[in-house]
Formats: C-alpha cells, sequence, structure tokens
C-alpha cells in the first residue's frame, strides 16, 4: 500500500508540477506527498522529480517511469469507482476541463443537476480555451474541439459544433448582406480565434465548394465578444449555434450566407485511455450528453425553423 501511495503522489506532482496542488488533490498535507515520493526515489533508487524554485519536473527516469505509473494510478482509481458503483455511492473528485464559450450559458443547471443527483462526487471545473494534455496536466476529462495531443488519449464525440456568420439586422440595413462568401472581404469581421482551421474557411453550397482566407478586423478567443458586439451593430461574426441560438431566434441577429455551409466540429470528451471505465466521467458524460451525436438542444429550434441544415458535414 505504501509503495502505491508514493506512485500515486508521483503521478499527481507530474501531472500538476506542484507538491502543493497534488497534496490537495489527494486530501493530504504537503510533507506526507514529499515524503511518499522519497521513500518511492529511494526503492526504486534513483531521482523522479527535479525540482527549481519555480516548478516541478520530471527527471530522465522520471519520463520513463510515468505513463505506466499514470496507467497504473488510472486503473486503481477505476477499479475502486467500480466498487463503489456496486454500492451506490460515487465519490471523489472529478477535474475537467472546459472551452469557456460552451460553459457560458449552458453548464451550471447540468452541474447543479448532477451533484444533486451525486452529492459525493465533488467537480474541480477549469474554464480555459488552452488546448491541454489530460494526462500531463492532471485532469479527467477536457471538453474541446481539438484532436487529442497524444495516442494516450481517447476521444469521445459529444455534440456537433455548427459555426453561423450572422449579424444584426441594423448593421445588414446599413452596409448590405454578402451575397457570397466573397463578400466578406468588403466587411468588418469578427473571428474567433481559436478554430483549427485558423483563417482559412470552407464555404459550399450544393456541389460548389470555394475556400477563403479571410482577414477580420476583430480576433478574440472568447466567442461571447463576438456575439456582443455583432448584436451591438458593429460588423458580421461567425460564432457557433450553442452562442447564437437565442438571439438568432429572437431576431437581434441575422444568418449571413444561409445558404452557405461550413464543415463542422465536434465537441468531444478526451481523457486518458487507463481512464475510459472511472465511473465519475462516465456518469458526468453520460449526464453531458445522454445520446452522443444527436442534435443538441440550441440546434434543435434552429433546424425546425429551417435556420441550419441537419445535413451540414461534420469533421
Amino acid at each position: 500500500m505504501d509503495r502505491l501511495q508514493g506512485i500515486e503522489a508521483f503521478v499527481r506532482v507530474a501531472q500538476t508540477s506542484s507538491y502543493a496542488e497534488a497534496a490537495r488533490l489527494l486530501g493530504v498535507s504537503k510533507s506526507v506527498i514529499s515524503t511518499r515520493i522519497q521513500q518511492l526515489e529511494l526503492s526504486i533508487g534513483t531521482p523522479l522529480l527535479v525540482r527549481n524554485t519555480r516548478n516541478v519536473g520530471l527527471s530522465q527516469a522520471g519520463q520513463a517511469f510515468y505513463e505506466e505509473c499514470a496507467q497504473l494510478v488510472g486503473h486503481a482509481t477505476e477499479l475502486v469507482d467500480q466498487m463503489r458503483d456496486l454500492s451506490g455511492s460515487p465519490s471523489g473528485i472529478l477535474k475537467v476541463h472546459a472551452l469557456p464559450g460552451f460553459v457560458l450559458g449552458h453548464f451550471g443547471d447540468l452541474v447543479g443537476r448532477f451533484q444533486d443527483d451525486y452529492p459525493a462526487i465533488t467537480l474541480d471545473l477549469v474554464v480555459s480555451d488552452a488546448v491541454v494534455d489530460p494526462v500531463r496536466e492532471g485532469y479527467d476529462c477536457v471538453l474541446q474541439i481539438f484532436e487529442p495531443v497524444s495516442d494516450a488519449l481517447v476521444a469521445r464525440k459529444l455534440f456537433a459544433w455548427r459555426g453561423v456568420f450572422c449579424a444584426a439586422p441594423a448593421y445588414l440595413q446599413q452596409h448590405g448582406a454578402p451575397s457570397e462568401p466573397r463578400d466578406l472581404m468588403r466587411h468588418r469581421l469578427g473571428l474567433y480565434s481559436r478554430y483549427p482551421t485558423r483563417d482559412r474557411w470552407i464555404f459550399r453550397n450544393g456541389k460548389h465548394q470555394q475556400e477563403l482566407l479571410l482577414s477580420p478586423r476583430l480576433r478574440t478567443n472568447s466567442v461571447h465578444l463576438l456575439r456582443d458586439y455583432a448584436s451591438a451593430g458593429h460588423g458580421i461574426v461567425c460564432i457557433p449555434t450553442f452562442v447564437a441560438s437565442d438571439d438568432l431566434l429572437a431576431g437581434r441577429l441575422q444568418l449571413v450566407l444561409p445558404e452557405h455551409s461550413m464543415p463542422t466540429f465536434w465537441l468531444s470528451a478526451v481523457f486518458p485511455a487507463a481512464q475510459r471505465g472511472q465511473l465519475k466521467l462516465k456518469l458526468f458524460l453520460e449526464r453531458l450528453a445522454p445520446s452522443p451525436g444527436d442534435d443538441p438542444p440550441w440546434d434543435k429550434p434552429l433546424i425546425e425553423r429551417g435556420l441550419i441544415s441537419r445535413s451540414t458535414q461534420v469533421r
């Protein structure tokens, strides 16, 4: 048991680059973490971690040791979770990293209802649009639109991430609505800066395809800022439907180039392969997307009104 505790302490320090954070995650003191790692290093006969004034990193031996240890800790956590499942009392900390554009406006109620059903599970939710490696940074799950950064990760598709170009009716009355994608070049554009395709945009209209390199006047990592910018009548923006849906339905925003579609991405849950069967994660993802791949609730009214098409290509 002591050796297992040492391995778990080593994995958490490696993931968080912090003895203090590892201690917080495991519910022990920093000195306990330090002692466990020292004992593990003595039993192995070589240092696993390298400390300096700024952070903690892996030694060469630690790098070789880490992956196997991370899988071992993951399997042990999964086994404990399965036993808790049998007793009907899932518990522990679930650390999730999620995109702010998706979390704001959609997550509060979902998290609250999840906690009502599973009060012993503590959610540690970090909101950022950074691309992270959940293994290296200690997350149970990352919600993102990017491909996994390593083969040690598994991606579970949740929702189609559809983007639409839109603007306020007042802006379009004053400046005119684009009739084809190239017309966007003559408008003030606001674009999200973290799309996987960067500034390369592909527009489809039936069998016709057009690829453009767009130059925005406003580039930002906040899709909510883009929505507010467009709603105030300052330009045309491309934002995901989960941000635009209410404004489109209410008429505060109007679709631009509605006959043209763009490739749609997936919002996926990315997590270490060793945690595939973790109970807390399984319960959370089932609550988040009971039927992965189905049209999300914010898209259904848009599809019913004919504002977007269900047949949009998904990457």
